[in-house]
């Protein structure tokens, strides 16, 4: 049996919690170590950022990172992995846009556009005070305010800068360079130090 053809991955990571895995890097640091175990062979990660939890005041300041990986994994059961592992680590779905342990956000699938132009415009331009209470049924790819987020586009572009969004044909770096300067100013690289993600050669077995 010919096996299926690899697809790209973009994640989001993030957390401003405490979970069983310790605090926000560490967390982030154990997500990272159990995609492997889910078919999802990582091949790249960003710096660790930390940044202000939105809205203001809703809770502490977020560890972000974004990563690349490779799997033979539909789209929507490279969700169900990452939603896996979310539940491995704690994560318990609550207030949405609440304070969490672990999120892991399947950010784009190659130039995947899911599931039509439509719906994703809908979801692209819905006024924010509906995005805080409204969430979509199903799985919308690329996410519908990538394009909006610093504490995502930031560490994806040390990652992917020339991947381009399929719906707006802006590449990462593009989107980040039109977001405003106070937004960008706002996230901080963490120290290597304290955010050291696994070892991507021996997560994936290669030279």
């Amino acid at each position: 049996m010919i096996a299926a053809a690899p697809h790209i991955c973009l994640i989001a990571l993030g957390a401003n919690l405490p979970s069983p895995a310790g605090l926000p890097t560490e967390t982030l640091r154990a997500a990272l170590g159990r995609f492997g175990e889910e078919m999802l062979n990582l091949r790249a990660v960003s710096r660790f950022f930390r940044s202000p939890a939105f809205p203001a005041g809703s809770g502490p300041d977020y560890v972000n990172a974004c990563a690349i990986a490779e799997t033979a994994l539909a789209p929507e059961d490279a969700l169900a992995a990452l939603h896996r592992i979310e539940a491995g680590l704690g994560r318990v779905r609550h207030d949405r846009w609440g304070a969490r342990g672990i999120d892991l956000d399947l950010i784009a699938v190659d130039d995947r556009l899911v599931p039509d132009a439509g719906t994703h415009a809908r979801w692209r331009d819905l006024p924010l005070e509906q995005q805080m209470r409204e969430a979509p049924g199903h799985l919308l790819l690329p996410h519908p305010r990538l394009q909006d987020r610093a504490f995502v586009l930031i560490p994806l572009a040390e990652i992917a800068p020339g991947w381009r969004h399929p719906v707006l044909g802006q590449s990462v770096r593009e989107m980040l360079d039109r977001l405003p300067e106070s937004e960008k100013a706002a996230l901080s690289p963490i120290s290597a130090a304290e955010c050291e993600p696994p070892a991507l050669a021996k997560a994936n077995g290669s030279d």
